[in-house]
């Protein structure tokens, strides 16, 4: 079933990077960006109504987490940046090689409060693959 999510999450992201990469070329990066996320905030405010639960903000919890709204919007923008000059495609497959990268160095490290997953040589089969691709998808 999460799998099954995981590779509709996938397919929903192409998509999203297609709309706004267009939606940036017809109004700019920075206007679209905002667009973007105004967009997002009436969808999830309307879930909240439709759902009836209220919005709560747990205390204690590290500043550090809410930065991911931060990071979203950094994400769009170069995304909107990137899209229209190398393709949806390579946009996606050098994305996958950052988000790889990125994720074997958390899991690693055990940082970010995610527990500790070692890395190994069976995922170097895995990481290839997408430098490969990625490379392919880029050069030629």
């Amino acid at each position: 079933m999460y799998n099954l999510i995981s590779a509709a999450v996938g397919a929903f992201i192409a998509i999203m990077i297609v709309f706004n990469g267009e939606l940036s070329n017809g109004i700019g990066n920075y206007t679209s960006s905002a667009a973007i996320h105004l967009v997002g905030l009436l969808s999830i405010s309307t879930v909240f109504l439709f759902i009836k639960k209220p919005i709560r903000f747990q205390k204690g919890l590290p500043l550090y987490l809410y930065s991911a709204g931060a990071i979203g919007v950094v994400t769009v923008l170069f995304s909107n940046i990137s899209v229209m000059s190398l393709g949806v495609s390579v946009t996606i497959a050098l994305g996958l090689l950052g988000q790889s990268l990125a994720a074997i160095i958390i899991d690693h490290y055990g940082m970010l409060g995610m527990k500790t997953v070692k890395f190994n040589k069976t995922k170097c089969i895995g990481l290839a693959f997408i430098l490969f691709g990625s490379a392919v998808m880029t050069f030629y």
